[in-house]
């Protein structure tokens, strides 16, 4: 679990560096905020797929989730900004892309 943290706050970083609409300052601060996707991930995100009778657990809909979570963490983290809705989705594609890179490299 750490492990994937680390791998998920390298790609909140990168994905910073790569898309102006998205602030983060540091790599501590990346790391902060892949923490924070992560419970959301594990606590909004499986209400919502509950709520949606899971049909957000496939494919683009599980990439909408991840973006509307990263919007939830913009809101809750003063040092972490995502302009809108549009980068909060690049956003989701860059880390879920680098996530996949990294985990099969390793």
């Amino acid at each position: 679990m750490i492990i994937n943290i680390l791998i998920s706050s390298v790609a909140f970083f990168l994905g910073a560096y790569l898309l102006p609409g998205v602030q983060i300052k540091n790599f501590i601060q990346a790391l902060i905020v892949a923490i924070v996707v992560a419970v959301l991930s594990v606590t909004v995100g499986n209400f919502l797929k509950l709520v949606t009778l899971g049909l957000l657990s496939y494919g683009i809909f599980n990439w909408l989730l991840n973006a509307i979570i990263i919007q939830i963490a913009d809101y809750f983290l003063p040092d972490f900004k995502v302009k809108n809705f549009w980068w909060a989705l690049a956003l989701a594609a860059i880390v879920s892309i680098t996530n996949s890179v990294i985990k099969g490299i390793f």
